[in-house]
């Protein structure tokens, strides 16, 4: 049955293909709370080996920036397709998204394209989703203060993402840009109730915080803004910038350190990214299904550091591709 309305949908579609923009991905993506939970699926299948993901592969035109193509299959979910994401920090000075990209969703029983999407929506909510699933066995549950260093996209996602899962009463947000600190708290104090200050100084928004995440531009030699002894005993680091913002003394203080996939941040330490960074041997799949205990003490100091993975992208814009057909949103192009 699943193959043959395999094949009368694709027939269907054969002479056309589905465009959606940023603004159609928003209009119709899932909540946050739906994004991790399908994110929590997705890597209980990671951990039982039944999705495909190889490694990115990546061109670099230019100093710390990159173009990297993103390939994945998760089977449960019907879920495949690529993406195609470049990072350019120097973007921002020109008043340019750091962070591009396109999503080809396939089907995964034709091999046929059914949709091409803008990746700016995904890519920000999948990456905040799974840093608010690696929390959830990473920080305390009481964790009431968050600090956010890079008060960017990522910043704001993951704000979003952390009020689900955790009794957030304070925000501390510090950005490099004065500018966009403040914009961040304007937006962010509009869309949920919770205290947000601006701060002036790094280490006020790490100091005495209980989760911590870094958003910054990712390069490969860190500046290493956070230093050692600022990370507060039981708070919990979240980095998806590849700890450039963390001092090697910093790292050094935590104790435990998780990543989304180990084999992949291995292979970014052959490409000179993460210098500094102890060894990792525990990934968000083993916390996911109970491998790992995560957190097993009030006063651990823990950390996520994560790559962002093709397997969270496809899921998520499965989701996207479906609810968009359903709701007829987007544009159809002729093949």
């Amino acid at each position: 049955m699943r193959l043959v309305q395999c094949d009368f949908t694709m027939r269907a579609m054969n002479d056309r293909l589905l465009y959606l923009s940023d603004g159609d991905v928003a209009r119709v993506g899932p909540s946050m709370p739906e994004v991790i939970a399908a994110l929590e699926r997705m890597f209980r299948e990671k951990a039982a080996g039944c999705v495909e993901m190889p490694s990115k592969l990546g061109i670099h035109p230019r100093n710390d920036a990159f173009l990297h193509a993103m390939p994945a299959h998760v089977p449960s979910v019907g879920a495949a397709g690529v993406k195609w994401v470049s990072a350019y920090p120097e973007n921002a000075a020109c008043g340019l998204p750091q962070i591009a990209g396109l999503i080809i969703v396939n089907d995964a029983g034709t091999g046929l394209p059914i949709a091409v999407m803008d990746a700016a929506w995904v890519t920000a909510q999948r990456t905040a989703a799974a840093s608010a699933l690696a929390a959830r066995h990473l920080a305390r549950r009481d964790a009431s203060t968050l600090g956010v260093l890079g008060c960017g996209v990522q910043g704001r996602s993951h704000l979003a993402a952390m009020v689900v899962e955790f009794p957030l009463q304070h925000v501390r947000a510090y950005d490099v840009s004065p500018a966009a600190s403040r914009w961040f708290v304007e937006e962010m104090s509009r869309a949920f109730d919770v205290d947000i200050l601006a701060v002036d100084r790094p280490e006020e928004a790490v100091c005495d915080c209980n989760i911590v995440v870094t958003a910054g531009p990712i390069t490969k030699i860190p500046h290493g803004t956070l230093r050692a002894g600022w990370l507060a005993t039981g708070a919990c680091g979240i980095s998806v910038d590849f700890v450039a913002y963390w001092d090697a003394r910093a790292l050094k203080e935590v104790d435990l350190i998780t990543t989304d996939d180990v084999a992949q941040l291995d292979r970014y330490r052959e490409l000179g990214y993460f210098t500094g960074l102890p060894p990792i041997r525990t990934e968000l799949s083993d916390l996911v299904v109970g491998e790992h205990p995560g957190r097993t003490s009030a006063d651990e100091r823990t950390l996520a550091c994560h790559l962002g993975l093709a397997l969270e992208d496809v899921v998520v814009a499965r989701i996207v591709v479906d609810r968009a057909i359903e709701a007829n949103v987007g544009r159809w192009l002729p093949r």
